[in-house]
């Protein structure tokens, strides 16, 4: 089995479970936030829209510039039906590139950068399961914490919630 035939079982899983929390984002939350030092729930919600999409540039480029000063920029949307448009593309893009990668392309070192500045540099792979799946999921959890503050149902993602009795 390749090294991409055994991963898509675990990025299509994260990607189901966060769709299903990105759906319940409200409209009219996109503002609120729990804390003045923390984001909003629109920014959050964004931010883990925009996450998978990151598995394009580390399957076929050498290393990502994140700096001010670069062409990266998130994409933003403003409610959730264009929340969950933009996360549906950054999915299904991010999942060619996944599945088109050869085993030796896993391997390659790949180097996240804010201008000259190296953040980390580590194997694709890694990159893949810590920076964009991990990173994923703490950041779902969040939002789900925010749900429960703004009496939004949790979904039932690894196991039951308090919410929804089953998956």
């Amino acid at each position: 089995m390749s090294l991409s035939a055994s991963i898509l079982p675990e990025f299509d899983q994260e990607m189901a479970n966060l769709r299903k929390t990105l759906e319940r984002v409200p409209d009219d939350k996109f503002d609120w936030k729990p804390h003045p030092k923390s984001n909003t729930m629109g920014w959050l919600a964004n931010h883990l829209a925009n996450m998978p999409g990151w598995a394009v540039p580390t399957m076929t480029q050498e290393s990502l510039d994140v700096g001010p000063n670069t062409a990266y920029k998130e994409h933003k949307a403003e409610n959730t039906a264009a929340l969950l448009e933009m996360f549906d593309k950054n999915v299904a893009a991010a999942r060619n590139a996944v599945q088109g990668a050869a085993d030796d392309q896993w391997m390659k070192p790949w180097k996240l950068m804010a201008g000259d500045r190296q953040i980390f540099e580590l194997p694709r792979i890694a990159v893949l399961r810590s920076m964009i799946l991990n990173h994923i999921i703490h950041h779902r959890g969040q939002l789900t914490v925010y749900f429960r503050l703004n009496n939004v149902p949790v979904p039932a993602l690894y196991g039951p919630s308090a919410d929804e009795g089953t998956f």
